[in-house]
């Protein structure tokens, strides 16, 4: 018969509890909570108040009516893109860029990582670091731009190497199947260097004594990358790979806009892209939503799965 008193009882408690822990909390640490503050607020400002305007999804939004007084249509518009002509094309090229992208790009930086941690000059590997670094600084119009000089049929050198060893010139930005696999390979000479440095770092905090022991135990330095560095920045690898996978539907835009054209497009128009061109050009801006919702939505399942899978598996996850 006491029970739910009881239980009423013990709920105010333990938030009062939690309440008194936080102060004390925020008491010793005011300084770091202050220093975290302007993240916090900028995440509120830009990232979470914004999030009211997702509505217009299930809306026939109107400018003149506004968000709260335009017509509620529920999920039409998720319907409309499902059966649209270009569903299957567009989820098509988003997924397998996707994936292209984190099979390849992915194993690179790790593997660039792994190789400057071996170099013993510490002037050559600050030279290959740089060397390595310098490509992710250019802008994106910037790389689309040497992408088709370098790629360019009549003066391109790719072409006049083609050319030198007998083979037959490309026209590699207006030829489809060649899109998806200049776009991953771009990618990853612009940031391979970049994406090494937190490997860099992960590798810098493992305990040296360990290839010492190693050493004297006879174990040779692919040995020791094997069951000593690898092992070492496993949970890094893990992290950065739910990262990886969490933005699986979410291909840059820019850079995939810049390289489109009218004859490509069959392996170029992604999410991203028809979001715009539906949402800013064709002024669509409740379908243009419904889309990118739909995209987000998809995102979040696959963060929570993967990460899920991660800490069931090598206990190692984001939460």
């Amino acid at each position: 018969m006491n029970s739910a008193p009881a239980t009423q009882v013990k709920a105010p408690k333990a938030k009062s509890r939690k309440r008194t822990r936080f102060g004390k909390s925020f008491r010793k640490n005011w300084e770091l909570y202050l220093l975290i503050s302007p993240v916090i607020a900028y995440f509120i400002i830009f990232d979470y108040l914004p999030m009211y305007g997702v509505q217009i999804a299930f809306k026939n939004f109107m400018a003149a009516k506004g968000i709260w007084a335009s017509d509620w249509i529920g999920l039409d518009h998720f319907v409309r893109f499902f059966k649209s002509f270009y569903f299957e094309q567009i989820i098509f090229n988003t997924i397998s860029i996707s994936l292209y992208q984190l099979a390849i790009g992915f194993p690179f930086p790790l593997l660039l990582a792994l190789l400057i941690n071996e170099v013993g000059s510490q002037k050559f590997k600050r030279f290959t670091q740089t060397v390595t670094y310098a490509p992710h600084f250019l802008s994106t119009v910037v790389m689309v731009g040497l992408i088709m000089i370098f790629l360019s049929p009549q003066n391109g050198i790719i072409n006049h190497l083609i050319d030198f060893f007998g083979g037959q010139r490309i026209s590699f930005m207006i030829e489809s199947e060649w899109f998806k696999s200049i776009y991953v390979f771009s990618g990853v000479w612009q940031g391979m260097g970049w994406s090494s440095i937190i490997y860099l770092a992960a590798l810098a905090g493992i305990d040296p004594t360990l290839h010492e022991a190693a050493r004297v135990d006879g174990a040779s330095r692919l040995r020791r990358i094997w069951h000593i560095n690898l092992p070492g920045i496993l949970p890094t690898v893990v992290i950065l790979l739910i990262l990886n996978v969490g933005q699986v539907m979410s291909v840059g835009f820019e850079k995939i806009y810049l390289m489109q054209n009218d004859l490509n497009i069959e392996s170029s128009e992604v999410i991203s892209t028809y979001v715009y061109k539906q949402g800013i050009i064709g002024a669509q801006y409740s379908f243009s939503a419904a889309v990118g919702l739909f995209n987000s939505v998809i995102n979040l399942v696959l963060l929570v799965t993967v990460n899920r899978i991660a800490k069931k598996v090598n206990e190692t996850s984001l939460w």
